[in-house]
């Protein structure tokens, strides 16, 4: 090619080639964090389940958190997160501590997109505390196998929400900065 020539072509390669390598990174950073679990998520719920003091107390401690959500739920909530077309503020309700940062879901959203992840939740256990953990398999676009682990969601305000330890983890891993994770 003739730079001389063409001297805006060799700047629009490498601002292009900039683009797909941030796309890339923060892609594998979301695989790899959801296929991680999260340092919290191995706290052996089972060990808190000591006998209950009053059958109240146990009513009510079940009673404050929302219906378990089945695989169908959470999937439906990945998919309205990654959804571009779904509002932000649509979103917020989506990821523990979003309010802070409402437009990061978007980005990553944006990256999972040009990426063609795909992540399916395959199961979900109950940890009785407030927390459930799912089983995850995320397929990136051109890859052979499915790379499976576990996310942990929590209940806040009546609804579950992706944990902040697992959103923080995709923002680390992706190299993106975001007050909700500060």
């Amino acid at each position: 090619m003739n730079r001389a020539r063409y001297p805006c072509t060799i700047e629009n390669e490498k601002d292009e080639n900039l683009k797909l390598r941030k796309i890339t990174v923060a892609t594998v950073a979301v695989a790899a964090a959801l296929t991680m679990s999260a340092c919290s998520s191995d706290d052996g719920g089972s060990s808190t389940s000591t006998s209950a003091k009053t059958t109240t107390s146990t009513t009510t401690a079940v009673a404050q958190y929302p219906p378990v959500p089945t695989v169908e739920d959470l999937n439906a909530m990945l998919a309205k997160a990654f959804d571009e077309t779904v509002p932000a503020e649509e979103k917020v309700n989506l990821v523990q501590g979003a309010e802070q940062d409402p437009a990061l879901i978007d980005q990553v959203a944006a990256a999972a997109e040009q990426a063609g992840a795909q992540i399916t939740v395959l199961d979900v256990n109950d940890n009785q505390n407030g927390t459930v953990t799912a089983g995850i398999e995320t397929l990136l676009a051109g890859a052979q196998q499915p790379a499976v682990g576990t996310v942990d969601f929590v209940a806040e305000d009546g609804v579950w929400k992706l944990s902040k330890n697992n959103a923080c983890a995709i923002v680390a891993t992706a190299q993106l900065q975001s007050p909700a994770c500060a």
